[in-house]
């Protein structure tokens, strides 16, 4: 009888710890199953997952002093303690690609000057096929050429040493074209050089009849250049509109006739030849004074009419209004040309001291950095172009603080025939400034 108990007492213990096995792991299951649970289980795995990985595999994340204080990051000598994101995770993978895009915001216009002895990116001596005599230091009478070696360093980011190889590849089958005034010109004649090394390239093709810039009868240049590289098919332009308006001569036959200078009209080369360019650059400025304006007989037109608007006759006024209708046109047609890729270049400084151009203005400072090497300001120096752009796709260049600061670097009283009694504060040494500009652009297309 004892034995039989035994054995009954035993079954019913195996039979309730089935029982009790088969309710478990049905609960187990409905657990796993339960939304709530899942949810649950998410909140836990994005706050509580801690690990340790080496400081080399963090590639992304930039451990700053003043980001350190703010971040979640703790530094733990050779490593450092971070949330790890799991690749099955969108959500927390997206916040994580926020988080480091926002420990690495680049700013093109805040940085410094730095020495550099791999500058001049080319020879100012060997550039003779695209670069202008007079713009071109090294054969003139300067001395003194320290202003050709440095590089400008961007806050937060590296600029790439400029290739001209990287160039071709990123421009391949693609057209980039500067349209603007006198240092518009510079820009692309620094550009030419610059993917040349200054090399005489005899392979490249003069295509300037395809856009119409030829030299017409009488004129002292084309209105522009263009250039074709076979081996990428890449092309480089040029084309003048100093004021960036519509230019329209009242006669065909009169060369010395009035020109309607419509201020509410994009340039009629722009126009027409928009759709096949991949990167647009335009400038303008320096030719918004009355000298200029009579010099090349442009009257103000605004709806096809002589202007009779007072507060236009303000010339900054007029300037403004003209960019701000450039931008606004350019920025409508972005949609049918979504490969299209506009910057506006800002102001170019001048550095005319004690006189003008015209009246014995010079700019004789050979130290270079005099005023110092670095930009902090927050907003561009141009506040036209940086308002006009405001709002738009189209993208600063903004070039005007961080050239205040080279003073030196001007054509000076240098000129291709030996030393002038007039100096050009305005224009630049090529090789220079122009260069720094190039590789902020390039570094942005």
């Amino acid at each position: 009888m004892k034995g039989g108990n035994s054995y009954s007492f035993k079954g019913v213990h195996l039979s309730l710890a089935l029982v009790a096995l088969f309710l478990f792991t049905t609960l187990l299951w409905l657990w796993e199953k339960n939304p709530m649970v899942i949810t649950l289980q998410s909140a836990q795995d994005w706050y509580y997952l801690p690990s340790e990985v080496p400081i080399d595999s963090i590639k992304a994340i930039n451990l700053t002093k003043s980001k350190a204080k703010s971040s979640p990051i703790i530094e733990t000598g050779p490593k450092v303690k971070i949330d790890i994101v799991k690749v099955d995770s969108p959500k927390r993978q997206y916040n994580a690609e926020v988080r480091s895009s926002r420990s690495e915001v680049c700013n093109f216009a805040k940085g410094r000057w730095i020495a550099n002895k791999r500058r001049p990116l080319y020879s100012g001596f060997g550039c003779k096929q695209w670069l202008s005599p007079m713009w071109s230091c090294r054969l003139t009478r300067r001395p003194d050429f320290s202003f050709e070696g440095y590089h400008w360093q961007p806050e937060n980011c590296d600029v790439p040493e400029f290739d001209p190889s990287g160039f071709f590849r990123k421009m391949q089958d693609k057209t980039i074209a500067f349209i603007g005034d006198s240092l518009g010109r510079q820009q692309f004649q620094s550009l030419m050089c610059m993917v040349t090394g200054g090399y005489e390239s005899p392979e490249v093709e003069n295509v300037g009849w395809e856009y119409g810039l030829v030299k017409a009868r009488g004129a002292i240049r084309p209105d522009g250049w263009a250039y074709r590289f076979p081996q990428t098919n890449t092309t480089i332009l040029y084309y003048w509109s100093a004021s960036l308006c519509d230019l329209e001569p009242l006669s065909t036959t009169d060369p010395l006739t009035n020109v309607s200078m419509h201020l509410d009209r994009p340039p009629a080369f722009m126009r027409k030849f928009l759709h096949r360019f991949d990167v647009l650059v335009l400038n303008t400025g320096h030719h918004w004074n009355m000298g200029k304006l009579n010099a090349n007989r442009w009257k103000m037109h605004v709806d096809g009419k002589p202007n009779e608007d007072k507060h236009l006759l303000d010339l900054g006024n007029a300037k403004n209004f003209t960019v701000y209708n450039v931008v606004r046109w350019l920025d409508s047609q972005l949609v049918s040309h979504p490969r299209l890729k506009v910057f506006f270049r800002t102001l170019s400084p001048r550095h005319f001291v004690n006189g003008d151009w015209n009246s014995g203005g010079s700019c004789d400072s050979t130290v270079p950095l005099r005023r110092g090497s670095e930009v902090v300001q927050e907003g561009s120096s141009d506040p036209t172009v940086e308002g006009a752009l405001s709002g738009t796709k189209i993208k600063i260049l903004d070039i005007t603080a961080i050239s205040q600061l080279r003073e030196e670097a001007h054509m000076s009283r240098y000129t291709d025939r030996g030393v002038s009694n007039s100096s050009d504060c305005l224009h630049w040494c090529l090789p220079g400034i122009p260069d720094a500009w190039n590789e902020l652009l390039v570094a942005q297309i």
